[in-house]
């Protein structure tokens, strides 16, 4: 049976491995193979600078409430505009 490994722990047995020290012993300590500790820390060279790009949409619960009610302000403020004039039934 294939075991899920949580992106944190992958993460974290990479930076261990990269610390220096053997990586056998590493994999060991984790039941884990070396082919897929090298794997695991291939994709993870190729993607570190990432974590420096700014990122273009809202990344905390808060952020992501307060564009919510910006947006629920706006939907309100434009259905007004729409109906303005007209008679609401």
């Amino acid at each position: 049976m294939k075991r899920k490994w949580d992106p944190k722990t992958k993460a974290r047995i990479v930076l261990e491995g990269l610390s220096g020290g053997c990586i056998n012993d590493l994999c060991r300590a984790h039941d884990l193979r070396p082919g897929q500790y090298y794997k695991w820390r291939g994709f993870f060279l190729e993607n570190c600078h990432q974590v420096f790009e700014r990122q273009s949409g809202p990344q905390t619960e808060a952020d992501l409430a307060s564009e919510n009610e910006k947006l629920k302000r706006l939907v309100g403020e434009l259905t007004l505009e729409l109906n303005n004039g007209r008679t609401i039934r």
